[in-house]
């Protein structure tokens, strides 16, 4: 999915999940990405993933050098949107993290469909 997704959008420069840790509650681990490096272990609360992790609800972020506690993995990321993946059981498993090298990339509507494909395949 991470791969289908970055080459459909111009503007996605990476596009990944970070996974829930089984052994470590409350942190992510990067997963299955397209993209330059990503960093490895972000924890719930920190960052806009770990923040999508704890409220569980998708963050769009228009400028992320303006967004408070905001963890650089690559300096060129300038907006991000992540969506948190639940199972149909309510477990969080994952989240879907989408950054672009330039600002204001993601709307409503892109959450609408992240949202939609992440729920269909994982629910």
């Amino acid at each position: 999915m991470s791969n289908i997704l970055h080459n459909a959008f111009v503007h996605y420069f990476w596009t990944g999940f970070y996974l829930v840790d089984p052994d470590r509650p409350g942190e992510l681990v990067i997963g299955p990405y397209q993209g330059s490096f990503g960093c490895l272990r972000i924890a719930f609360g920190k960052g806009v993933c770990g923040t999508a992790a704890t409220t569980r609800a998708t963050q769009i972020v228009d400028d992320v050098h303006a967004y408070a506690g905001h963890i650089s993995c690559d300096a060129r990321a300038q907006s991000e949107i992540v969506v948190p993946v639940i199972t149909a059981s309510g477990d969080l498993i994952a989240v879907l993290d989408i950054d672009s090298n330039q600002k204001a990339q993601f709307d409503q509507t892109d959450r609408a469909g992240l949202e939609r494909i992440v729920q269909a395949s994982f629910s």
